[in-house]
C-alpha cells in the first residue's frame, strides 16, 4: 500500500513539473510572454522596444534578486548579439543594437532578415520611409532597404551625407 502511495506521489510530482512545459505557448520563454516588438531603424542602428508580461510569482524574485535573469532571457528571445539594454522593467524594455543594418554609403542601408527565438504576436519594423507589420512570426523575412533622412539645403534640395558644408548652406538660385 505504501509503495502505491509513493508511486502515485512521484507521478503527481512529475506531472506538476512537466505540465507547465507542455502548456507553454510559442510566445513564451520561461516566465516571459512576449506581446509585441517594435524596431525603429535609424541609420545602421536598431532601436528595439519589446512589450511583455512576466508570471506573477517572479515579481518577488525580481524585487529580491534583481533583473539580471530577465535581461538574459530578453536578449535570448530577441537574438541580437550586441544589444545594449537602455531600460527594463516588468512589462517593457528598450534596447539599442548598433550595427544592425549594413551601410552602403551615401545614406543607403540594408536591414537583413532576422530570426527571433519565440513567436512575436505583433512585430513592427519601421524605417524612415516605410513601416512593415507582421503578426505571429518569429522571423523578419527578406530584409529591408532604406535611406537615412538627408539634410536639406536652403534651396529645398536634399544634400548627400558626403556633401561639403558649402553645398548644405548654398544660396538659392537667382
Amino acid at each position: 500500500m505504501r509503495a502505491r502511495a509513493a508511486a502515485l506521489l512521484c507521478i503527481l510530482c512529475i506531472g506538476l513539473i512537466i505540465a507547465p512545459a507542455i502548456a507553454a505557448n510559442d510566445e513564451r520563454y520561461g516566465y516571459i510572454t512576449v506581446d509585441s516588438v517594435q524596431i525603429q531603424l535609424q541609420n545602421d542602428t536598431a532601436l528595439v522596444d519589446v512589450h511583455y508580461s512576466v508570471d506573477e510569482g517572479t515579481r518577488l524574485i525580481f524585487f529580491l534578486l534583481g533583473k539580471q535573469d530577465l535581461k538574459n532571457k530578453l536578449l535570448k528571445i530577441l537574438n541580437y548579439d550586441d544589444a545594449q539594454i537602455q531600460h527594463i522593467d516588468l512589462s517593457e524594455a528598450q534596447l539599442v543594437v548598433d550595427g544592425a543594418a549594413y551601410s552602403y554609403g551615401d545614406g543607403i542601408y540594408w536591414y537583413p532578415s532576422h530570426q527571433f527565438n519565440v513567436i512575436i504576436p505583433k512585430l513592427t519594423v519601421e524605417s524612415p520611409q516605410v513601416v512593415r507589420n507582421y503578426t505571429n512570426t518569429n522571423l523578419f523575412p527578406d530584409g529591408m532597404g532604406y535611406f537615412s533622412t538627408l539634410p536639406v539645403n536652403s534651396t529645398g534640395a536634399q544634400v548627400p551625407l558626403s556633401a561639403s558644408p558649402s553645398e548644405i548652406v548654398s544660396s538659392p538660385p537667382e
